[in-house]
């Protein structure tokens, strides 16, 4: 069986992948695979910036805009799902800012099934309240291998681990045991960066353009069907962000202010992620003809 061969376009939020795969997809008679966690979710394709329908309208675009805001979707499923589309086309273009989710496909992660809200809430609050030297000894009694690997102060892994356990029965250890094999790829990382400094600015603007285009309105009739602020479609940024605001927690310019420094702090932590992958190839949003050029010679390599 032949391998499958991927461009794989990553890089921080507002860096401006989406541009650059719709060239590199019309350059190679290709197709673009949403890899962004959010960008799953149909009602917010403002306020997750998911390409437009003219630009979609242009070459085919898969998995953007097709789960309800009360649908759970894990980054096993969405390897599923990638999978049946770059089966079916000879040059697949995965482009998004969610590295778990390319890591999981590629380089294979186990697949835990989701935790539920009342599980996670419960512990949440009882590591709040008992604190986690507390949970942690618990966590060691059930689980001491992973409990050993972990500071006595790590409250996320700690409640986590004790998650994972009481809704699935089996240990963090356990889970991590089962983990698949890497995929079998050939695969091209290019990533897009600038400066965070640099980046800042064009956030806050890409923000205030969204408003204007209608993230409000779009966000206000989710709201009226689905107003609990804990389902995942509001999780994202932006979209929790609004939910205070329509909730009336927050004032419209604070929940602005609040999407704007919340979303220059998921970009640095973008930003880190992918600068660990030395497998990247790195280039600045305004050399797409560089990037034209190193995909061709990719390809080149394949008809060799």
């Amino acid at each position: 069986m032949t391998k499958p061969r991927v461009v794989c376009l990553v890089g921080p939020t507002g860096v401006g992948k989406s541009a650059i795969a719709l060239r590199l997809a019309g350059q190679f008679n290709g197709e673009i695979i949403n890899a962004d966690s959010r960008q799953v979710f149909k009602a917010f394709p403002i306020i997750t910036a998911q390409p437009s329908q003219a630009e979609q309208s242009v070459l085919p675009h898969r998995l953007y805009g097709f789960l309800k805001t009360d649908a759970r979707f894990s980054a096993g499923a969405w390897g599923e799902k990638a999978l049946e589309h770059i089966e079916h086309t000879a040059f697949p273009v995965f482009v998004g800012g969610t590295g778990l989710y390319l890591r999981a496909f590629f380089d294979s992660i186990v697949d835990i099934p989701p935790i539920p809200d009342d599980i996670l809430t419960r512990l949440t609050e009882a590591c709040r309240i008992e604190g986690s030297l507390v949970l942690h000894r618990k966590l060691k009694e059930i689980d001491p291998a992973y409990a050993a690997r972990i500071h006595e102060n790590d409250r996320q892994r700690i409640v986590r681990a004790l998650c994972v356990y009481e809704a699935t029965g089996k240990t963090f250890s356990w889970w991590h045991s089962q983990t698949p094999p890497p995929r079998d790829a050939d695969v091209l990382r290019i990533g897009l960066r600038l400066p965070l400094d640099t980046l800042t600015p064009l956030l806050a603007r890409r923000i205030d353009l969204m408003l204007e285009a209608g993230a409000l309105e779009e966000a206000r009739s989710e709201y009226a069907v689905f107003p609990e602020g804990t389902l995942p479609g509001w999780s994202g940024i932006g979209c929790r962000e609004l939910h205070l605001y329509l909730s009336g927690v927050l004032s419209l310019d604070a929940a602005r202010e609040l999407w704007i420094k919340n979303t220059r702090a998921y970009a640095k932590r973008q930003l880190t992620w992918f600068n660990a992958d030395s497998r990247i190839q790195w280039f600045a949003p305004n050399e797409g003809k560089e990037i034209l050029t190193l995909v061709s010679e990719w390809q080149q390599r394949k008809k060799d």
